[in-house]
């Protein structure tokens, strides 16, 4: 249970291979997961680690042995695993690990309609009798079928966005050597897009770079490529495509707050009145923007579990996160960065201007990005800046401390699983931001200032 109890997370799993997850692991999970479910069925598909064959191959077995019937979906990106279990109706295993770097893996989860499982809604249950179920075997009852559901993914993507009309861009995606290099081309193909495929060769060492788009070192290529070739924008995906960050045809990054209001108010264009999420680390224009446009915006807690419970609580037709996460109601509540790609590569291709030029629209504030900090006594430095700042703005303890001036805000939040505190700071102008974020971080730090 000790080595379990380290690869289930709050929301995945994900470990070391072999040394923490190995194939008699993920049979015994395969089989704990019909059994926890009740699943008659289930979908599973896998990303292109060179670990990924083995661990699903294991899963499925583990599953068989227990009666259930598995549709092997083969290589695909996360997205693609949602679009199975939403369009055949089946819970789903994806075997990835995300951005994580090569010599990890792991699986996410969930039930039919891909309605996410997570630790308070089943994971545990199956990580508990997984290990109960390790070393054991059974011969499998269940039948097999491989189904190729690639083309399917990319035709329900092009019918809720319509990318055929637009007029001629080029398009520079970086697929970091992940699932995207398998998905955009399928999704792209016919429509006016110049591609310019930048690592689209599969390979789960990652020889590029790491296919994680938050870290600005991973994007530099991209934003080279961009400028080097006049290209309209960029799209950089990271391992299980799943996300996707966006730079403008200056190679200059894009806020996914700006990328989350430009989303949502073409949502609100299709269904006035809406409600739109987002979480409390987004610009204070995500919401702003919301409501001029007749929408209902609707502030969640940081983590992909919060902003899916809110859009099932309250039938939001799109929840952002700046993450560069994007969850959409049209998918099954499920979050797909080519989905909001293409939402950005339609509204740039129904006008004629660049995209720093429509992006401004959206990008109201200055924000100093996520800056983390290494604290031991997390809640000792959270009661000394909510002291410092509890009479210069209004506080609310939602997800750590969110402090809000007249024309700036910060949030400072403890991480779940590492001795740091995550502070972001907005404000109206750069140099308030800047003070305030100074501020903050001297007193976290224990610097005078």
């Amino acid at each position: 249970m000790g080595d379990l109890a380290k690869i289930f997370k709050a929301y995945d799993v994900r470990g070391v291979v072999p040394d923490e997850l190995d194939e008699q692991t993920a049979e015994a999970v395969g089989a704990a997961f019909v059994e926890v479910t009740g699943a008659r069925s289930a979908v599973v598909a896998h990303d292109m680690r060179e670990s990924s064959v083995p661990l699903s191959a294991a899963f499925v077995r583990g599953a068989r042995s227990r009666g259930a019937d598995v549709v092997h979906a083969g290589l695909g990106s996360t997205d693609l695993l949602y679009y199975a279990s939403g369009s055949l109706g089946l819970p789903g295993v994806m075997f990835t690990a995300s951005h994580n770097p090569a010599r990890y893996n792991g699986m996410k989860m969930c039930r039919a309609g891909a309605v996410p499982i997570g630790g308070d809604s089943g994971l545990a249950e199956i990580r508990d009798r997984a290990a109960e179920l390790v070393g054991s075997t059974a011969p499998p009852t269940g039948s097999l079928i491989e189904k190729d559901l690639l083309q399917g993914y990319a035709d329900h993507l092009r019918a809720l966005v319509d990318l055929s009309g637009i007029r001629p861009l080029k398009v520079v995606a970086d697929a970091g050597n992940g699932m995207g290099g398998h998905t955009v081309p399928p999704v792209f193909a016919g429509l006016p897009i110049e591609l310019v495929p930048l690592y689209f060769e599969l390979d789960g060492s990652f020889p590029n770079h790491e296919a994680n788009p938050l870290e600005p070192a991973n994007l530099r290529d991209l934003q080279r490529v961009v400028r080097e070739t006049g290209a309209d924008i960029g799209l950089a995906f990271d391992g299980d495509a799943d996300r996707c960050w966006v730079i403008d045809e200056r190679g200059e990054s894009v806020s996914p707050s700006a990328v989350t209001a430009l989303v949502a108010v073409r949502e609100l264009g299709k269904y006035p009145g809406a409600t739109i999420i987002h979480n409390l680390i987004t610009s204070a224009g995500v919401p702003e923007i919301v409501r001029e446009h007749g929408g209902e915006p609707v502030r969640t807690r940081v983590g992909h579990s919060f902003i899916k419970a809110e859009m099932a609580r309250t039938g939001a037709v799109f929840g952002g996160e700046h993450s560069a996460h994007y969850y959409f109601r049209d998918f099954w509540f499920a979050d797909s960065g080519m989905l909001a790609a293409m939402h950005v590569l339609a509204a740039l291709g129904e006008q004629d201007g660049p995209l720093s030029e429509l992006i401004g629209a959206y990008a109201r504030y200055h924000a100093s990005g996520e800056i983390n900090s290494t604290v031991d006594d997390q809640d000792a430095a959270l009661r000394r800046v909510h002291q410092e700042f509890g009479s210069r703005g209004t506080v609310d303890e939602l997800d750590g401390l969110t402090v809000t001036g007249p024309d700036w805000w910060f949030n400072l939040r403890a991480s779940n699983t590492e001795p740091l505190l995550r502070l972001n700071a907005e404000a109206a102008d750069e140099s308030k931001m800047t003070a305030i974020r100074d501020e903050v971080l001297a007193m976290v730090r224990g610097v005078s200032v």
